[in-house]
């Protein structure tokens, strides 16, 4: 307790002195206490401020808009085949793969054909599908339209080439058996090479080459059905044939010859050996002599298809039977336009003029396959006849049994 003194005027007009006694401790306590009331309100606001801001700044990082921060990552990073013998093989989109490619009638049948003689391949059937999907993606980037739709649509060349490279990737992978080295063989997939290697970047292409006269030919005493060939007229073939494979031709020189090896149909089957080394060399597979002998391993190792029009011929051994069937079946007026209607003849290093052309000489063997073929024609027919019964029934089976 504490005392205090003071004047006061009394009623009777005198000064009066007072005293009085007042509790320190109460007053100062109630003091204190509303101080910290004001001290503890203004903590209050400023938490609040603080918590409102973090929800501010949180909803600016975090609102949805059309190019995500986030991406999502598949389970599995890994993906295998597996051999008869339960071997895994890993592949993906690093894989060496093989893509062999060119028109079609040109040799890409038989060259398959020969690279899946080899142990450490498999190519198989044409898938057929592979260059249609490639297709597609081309004819949506030939539209403007198309690629606003997309991109409006949130579909990158990210999302595309992750969606495609996967698709291609599972058909190569799993339409045959398990092999370390997987292999392609759909002739219009060079049509695609520079996007190919920019989505499969260890990818090696074998670009297979013809005389485009021969090419024509085959193509249209076969009845090969082509989009936009007009299998009445040698003209219009040989000029389509122009422009597709000048289109190939400038992919493979884009690619580059680190990944792409032209092969000279006509080379391969006057001088096979020499071609399949350096074929193996160029895609860094050990050499092996079963290259030279595909025949011994159709309906085997080798599967074939009923609907490809070359299967009958890679039955046989490699020989130059087909090599100058065109000559004399072309129309004259097409015979002397030739270098105006098909000039990649001459880029190639074909001779336009030349009727019939000088291909070169065979090896001993080739000539001895021919030779053989000849004179056991009967033979040969017949073998082809039971292969593709054969594979049809063997196809059938593993159709029921999956």
């Amino acid at each position: 307790m504490k005392t205090k003194s003071g004047i006061q005027w009394g009623t009777d007009g005198t000064l009066h002195r007072y005293k009085f006694r007042y509790n320190t401790d109460s007053d100062e306590q109630t003091c204190c206490d509303c101080m910290m009331g004001m001290k503890l309100k203004k903590s209050m606001c400023y938490v609040v401020v603080c918590f409102i801001s973090v929800l501010l700044i949180c909803y600016n990082f975090l609102q949805c808009d059309k190019k995500p921060n986030m991406i999502m990552v598949p389970s599995e990073h890994e993906k295998f085949v597996y051999t008869q013998q339960g071997k895994a093989i890993e592949y993906g989109r690093e894989s060496p793969l093989i893509f062999i490619g060119g028109m079609p009638r040109s040799g890409t049948t038989l060259m398959r054909a020969m690279i899946d003689a080899h142990p450490d391949v498999r190519c198989g059937e044409e898938t057929r599908i592979v260059p249609r999907i490639l297709g597609m993606r081309a004819q949506w980037y030939k539209s403007e339209t198309e690629k606003r739709r997309l991109q409006e649509a949130g579909i990158s060349d990210f999302v595309i080439d992750s969606a495609i490279s996967a698709f291609v990737l599972e058909v190569i992978a799993k339409h045959g058996e398990a092999a370390p080295r997987l292999c392609n063989k759909d002739p219009f997939t060079l049509k695609s090479s520079v996007y190919l290697k920019k989505i499969f970047p260890n990818s090696k292409f074998l670009f297979m080459i013809r005389d485009g006269r021969a090419t024509v030919h085959s193509i249209i005493s076969r009845r090969i059905t082509i989009t936009g060939f007009d299998l009445t007229s040698y003209r219009n073939c040989l000029s389509k044939w122009n422009r597709a494979m000048e289109s190939m031709y400038a992919q493979c020189l884009h690619v580059g010859a680190r990944h792409c090896l032209p092969v000279y149909y006509e080379q391969l089957t006057l001088h096979p050996e020499l071609w399949m080394k350096r074929i193996l060399k160029f895609l860094e597979i050990p050499w092996n002599d079963t290259v030279l002998h595909h025949e011994d391993y159709i309906g085997k190792e080798i599967s074939l298809s009923k609907t490809e029009k070359s299967s009958d011929q890679v039955i046989r051994p490699v020989n130059i039977d087909a090599m100058a069937k065109w000559v004399g079946h072309l129309p004259a007026d097409v015979i002397k336009d030739m270098a105006t209607i098909a000039p990649m003849l001459r880029i190639l290093g074909y001779d336009p003029e030349s009727n019939p052309p000088n291909y070169g000489a065979p090896d001993p063997r080739v000539a001895d396959n021919t030779m053989h073929m000849h004179q056991n024609e009967g033979f040969w027919r017949k073998k082809e006849e039971e292969l593709l019964k054969s594979e049809q029934k063997q196809k059938k089976r593993h159709t029921e049994k999956s």
